[in-house]
Order: C-alpha cells, then sequence, then structure tokens
C-alpha cells in the first residue's frame, strides 16, 4: 500500500504553515522562555506527532504509523544529544539568551532544508542499490562503538571549513543587533554575527545527519516518512533546549542508549540486506527466508525501552545533582557581576544588570 498523494500534500503545506507561523511568533518578540512555557510548546509538538501517527494510522495502514512512531522516536532521542552542541555553539558565539530562541528557529529550517536534500539523495541511492544498507548499517554500528568509547568526555565544538570561510569573507560587525542579519554602521553595510550563527546551527546539525538519517532509513524506506519523522523531532528541539537547561548534564547514560539503539539498527539494516539477498554488483535474487527480517514493531519496542532505561538510570544516578543544575552556570561575585565594595557598588552592579548603561561611583554619584 503506497501513501495517499492528498495525505502528503496536505502534510507538507500544514508543516509549512507551522514553520512560518512558529517563526513570526518568534521574531515578534524575541525573549527567553519560561520553562512552563517551553513546557507547554514541548507538549504540544509532542502531541501533534502523536498525532500525525495516528492520522496515518487511520489514512495508510499500521506499518506506516509504526514506522513513522520509531523513526521519530530514533530522531528525537538523537537530536536531544544535538543539544549538548548547541549550548556549546550559543556560549561561543556570546549570543545573547533573549536571542537564542530565534536562533534555533532559523539554524533548525536550514537543517530541514539540508536534511531534506540529503533524504531525497538517499532514497535515490537505496532505490537503485540497495545493498548499500550494508554500508548504512557498518557505518551505524561504527558510530554506536565510538559512543561506547567516547562516553563520558566533554562535548566540543569545532568549526567547520564553510564556517571559517564565510567568517573571512562576509564583513562583520562586532555585535549583535538583536535578530538583524544585516546593519548599516558608519555608512557600511554589515553582517553580524547571528548570521554566522544560524549557519553554524544548521550546517553543524547536518553532520548529526549522517548518522540519524542513514539509521531511520533501516526503520522506513518511505523518504516521506524519513522527512516527516525528522521535522517532528526538529520542531519541538528549540523548546526542549530552553527545558532541559543544565539538566542535560544528568543524562549521563544518554550516549550509552543511543549506542544501543544505533547498534541495533545497523545490525537489522546489515541483516534486512542478507535477507534480500543484495549483494553488491550482483543484483536482486530470491529473499533468504532462513535470515530473519526484523519486523518494525520489534523496533519500535526496542527503542522505546533503551530509551526508558536509559532515561531513569540517568536520573537516578544523578538525582542528587540536581541543585547544582540548577544553579546559576557563573557566580555574579567572580564574574564581577557583584562587587564586594558595600551597598553602594551594589546597587551600581544591580543598575548595569538592568541594563540601563548609566550605574553609579562607589560615592553613590550618577555616571
Amino acid at each position: 500500500m503506497e501513501l495517499p498523494v492528498w495525505f502528503e500534500v496536505a502534510t507538507f503545506v500544514g508543516l509549512t504553515v507551522l514553520l512560518v507561523a512558529d517563526l513570526a511568533i518568534v521574531a515578534r518578540r524575541p525573549h527567553e522562555p519560561s520553562v512552563k512555557e517551553a513546557s507547554i510548546w514541548v507538549s504540544f509538538y509532542v502531541a501533534l506527532a502523536l498525532v500525525f501517527g495516528l492520522l496515518m494510522l487511520a489514512f495508510t495502514n499500521g506499518t506506516f504509523a509504526t514506522e513513522f512512531y520509531a523513526g521519530w522516536l530514533t530522531e528525537y532521542s538523537l537530536s536531544v544529544d544535538n543539544l549538548f552542541v548547541f549550548v556549546i555553539i550559543m556560549a561561543r558565539f556570546k549570543v545573547p539568551r533573549h536571542l537564542q530562541q530565534e536562533a534555533l528557529m532559523v539554524g533548525i529550517i536550514i537543517a530541514l532544508v539540508l536534511r531534506g536534500i540529503f533524504i531525497l539523495a538517499g532514497a535515490a541511492i537505496i532505490e537503485s542499490f540497495v545493498w548499500v544498507f550494508y554500508l548504512f548499517g557498518a557505518f551505524l554500528v561504527y558510530t554506536a562503538i565510538n559512543l561506547v568509547r567516547h562516553r563520558g568526555e566533554d562535548e566540543d565544538y569545532e568549526e567547520n571549513g564553510f564556517i571559517r570561510r564565510m567568517r573571512k569573507v562576509l564583513p562583520m560587525s562586532q555585535d549583535f543587533h538583536e535578530a538583524k542579519v544585516r546593519v548599516t554602521e558608519n555608512g557600511k553595510k554589515l553582517w553580524t554575527p547571528m548570521v554566522i550563527v544560524f549557519l553554524a546551527l544548521g550546517t553543524t546539525d547536518l553532520l548529526f545527519a549522517l548518522d540519524s538519517i542513514p539509521a531511520i532509513f533501516g526503520l522506513t524506506r518511505e523518504p516521506f516518512i524519513v522527512f516527516t519523522a525528522n521535522v517532528f523531532a526538529l520542531m519541538g528541539l528549540r523548546q526542549l533546549y530552553f527545558l532541559l537547561g543544565g539538566l542535560l548534564k544528568r543524562l549521563v547514560y544518554l550516549s550509552l542508549g543511543l549506542a544501543v539503539i544505533l547498534a541495533f539498527i545497523g545490525v537489522k539494516l546489515i541483516l534486512e540486506a542478507i535477507h534480500e539477498n543484495q549483494y553488491p554488483f550482483m543484483g536482486h535474487r530470491e529473499p533468504l527466508e532462513s535470515v530473519p527480517a526484523v519486523p518494525t514493531w520489534l523496533s519500535l519496542t526496542v527503542i522505546l525501552v533503551v530509551l526508558v532505561v536509559a532515561t531513569v538510570a540517568s536520573l537516578l544516578k544523578t538525582r542528587g545533582e540536581l541543585a547544582t543544575a540548577e544553579e546559576p552556570a557563573v557566580d555574579p561575585t567572580t564574574a564581577g557581576l557583584v562587587p564586594t565594595g558595600g551597598p553602594e557598588a551594589a546597587a551600581a552592579a544591580e543598575s548595569r544588570i538592568a541594563g540601563d548603561g548609566r550605574g553609579t561611583e562607589q560615592d553613590g554619584t550618577p555616571r
């Protein structure tokens, strides 16, 4: 059974309208979402994905719905791991907190466009050369081994060649000008650091997609399901960034859980290629019934169980670190925001923090 064309068209139209509306809301009022606001939006996007799966079940069949849920969960869990690097990028470029939401939104849209191109290319390759699943499977197993080997190491971010080139080529202003990407200073048009942040988020996400997209193709061969699973996973990623915050460090077993999932899907891909009797340059032969094909429902069950176990084990392991995770990352005293020079100095610090740009001298007179 094929997916109805009208269902695919309606989905793309609906998702486009939702993304445009979300971007318009963020651009109209740049701010740092509260925990309550972030929780509501994350719940909304999760519920939206669950409802979409039910619609797929109603208008297509249970196999497509199960494939979507498995792909969405896999992509969502791998995207959470991306947040560690997003935090580093925001700190690296010193993006103000109230501008980070829009930076993430635009970066995610860029990532979706790039992933769409990647998915179309992957689907075309698989259509012509199913034996490429051997390569996908081996790559996923290799990635899983690396995740285990480097578990516990601090995440790092290194600018890729494209970003380094853009920093050299584009005439850049020194400071952010809210969310603007183009400004005029002393009669000269300049790009702002925000454009580099947009590109850094989008292109860095594409590197993560090198393992997540082959993993989803291991669960379904429908490009539509692969893309929608990516869209629903990334749409809620922005709010999840603000919701988790410092609690990301508590997910100590997340990388181990992701390694198990990637290894499982990698083995599934290899078994599927053997089951279909696919070999490089030898064409397609009759399926090998002696080699079992892993059913989608089993894949979904394994993914769910691994994610739940990894999350619960992480929270239990770090339950005494909750208070530490909620403390501010920067000590105001050591950062110079709250000097130790008495009430007058404290008042000056409060004035600076409030952003009025004036402050007071130690003797209480205005600057």
